[in-house]
């Protein structure tokens, strides 16, 4: 008995230090605001005592109750990357957090955690046997949701859209989350999973884009899904453009959201404008680098993945357009020679003309003068009449030669 209760009073003056030691940090610059709360959860984890203490923000950059239990819940899904830990997770959220921060809360730590642990997937037998685990209690919807958030986040980071569809849709879990199948960042997840499968239309993930977009108080997270699916989207005309617009829109709420400059940097290079789209990555990573993100090295990778892919595309697009610009010279350059070597033709054609009209011309003079009776006046009319007749037949054959080549120049 006196050895219980002097752990009772030990684990009650570790809660107490941790949450002095946490007020304490409140106005504390984020970098020493993130030292602070990293501690206090390391020892809370290794102490085995779950956070006691509420949480009324989901704010990475201000509140260290916050951040202390995010170090602490990662810490538990690191070790422990399972629906279980999920559930454990959802029944602090539905007693340790203010009904005004905790969806987003929900929504930082499932989708989140998802992320982080996405190489322990789950079969379907034990997405069931977690549906089972939350069935019969006054708050099964709410616990089922963010297990279902959880193993959404795991298939999305997989780009497992259709794995992700079922369990959205059809999977216990989805069904003992009950209303709560319809709210925006489960509709934002349905449309990835349908942009990314190759057995969903466009028009269908569109449909579910519009509803989770047009939810009233969406989340930052519903609107990263909603960019994210159009990001990864199967390929349909216009797709670009809508990234871009709905990017832009989310960036001019929300301008110091690196994520948010991020889908608009893959929107402007979805469209070919490769300087705008590295104008705005070089944003997301300045963005990302005053940000305490909990996975802040694993967006830096991805971010200059795409920063690389960007230069890439540049550098090919200036290639393209030198050689598009040597050809046109080139192609120039072959008409003026063909156009040379047409009008030298034609003036060979008439200098042959007029030639053997010459010629002929030197020839039958020759011979009416040199032989025959008739008297000289004579003689001229007929050299006159044989001059005429070979000049029309020159013009003729000149003239007929403009008209051919005159007709071939207009077209």
């Amino acid at each position: 008995m006196d050895t219980s209760a002097a752990h009772a009073r030990g684990h009650e003056r570790l809660h107490d230090q941790t949450r002095a030691r946490l007020a304490a940090a409140v106005g504390s610059d984020t970098a020493e605001l993130g030292r602070t709360a990293g501690e206090a959860a390391h020892r809370l984890h290794e102490s085995g005592q779950e956070p006691d203490f509420e949480v009324r923000s989901a704010d990475f950059a201000t509140d260290p109750f916050f951040v202390c239990a995010d170090r602490y819940w990662r810490q538990r899904f690191t070790d422990s990357p399972s629906s279980a830990t999920a559930l454990a997770c959802a029944r602090w959220i539905a007693t340790h957090t203010t009904a005004g921060c905790r969806s987003a809360v929900r929504e930082q730590w499932a989708l989140g955690n998802g992320f982080i642990n996405r190489s322990h997937l789950e079969t379907h037998e034990q997405l069931d046997e977690a549906a089972r685990a939350v069935m019969g209690t006054p708050e099964a919807a709410d616990l089922a949701l963010t297990v279902l958030l959880y193993n959404a986040g795991k298939l999305r980071a997989n780009f497992a859209f259709d794995d992700l569809n079922v369990v959205l849709t059809a999977s216990a879990l989805a069904t003992a989350a009950g209303p709560h199948r319809n709210e925006a960042v489960v509709l934002a997840l349905r449309s990835f999973a349908a942009f990314g499968s190759r057995s969903l239309t466009a028009e269908h993930a569109r449909d579910l884009l519009d509803r989770a977009w047009a939810a009233p108080g969406r989340s930052r997270h519903v609107v990263d899904v909603c960019l994210n699916g159009l990001a990864v989207s199967v390929p349909f005309d216009g797709r670009g453009e809508l990234l871009r617009r709905l990017s832009q829109e989310a960036v001019d709420t929300d301008p110091k959201n690196h994520m948010f400059r991020f889908r608009l940097a893959t929107a402007h290079h979805l469209c070919a404008d490769h300087d705008e789209a590295l104008v705005h990555l070089d944003a997301a990573l300045a963005l990302l680098a005053q940000s305490g993100a909990f996975s802040r090295e694993l967006l830096l990778e991805q971010y200059l993945v795409k920063r690389d892919a960007i230069q890439e595309a540049r550098l090919r697009a200036v290639r393209e357009a030198e050689h598009e610009a040597r050809w046109q010279r080139q192609d120039a350059a072959n008409a003026d020679l063909e156009r040379a070597m047409h009008r030298s033709s034609v003036r060979a054609v008439e200098l042959v003309a007029v030639f053997t009209s010459a010629i002929a011309f030197a020839v039958g003079s020759l011979q009416v003068t040199l032989s025959g009776t008739l008297k000289l006046r004579e003689r001229l009319w007929l050299l006159t009449a044989l001059g005429a007749g070979l000049a029309i037949f020159a013009l003729l054959i000149v003239g007929g030669t403009w008209l051919i080549t005159r007709s071939r120049s207009r077209r």
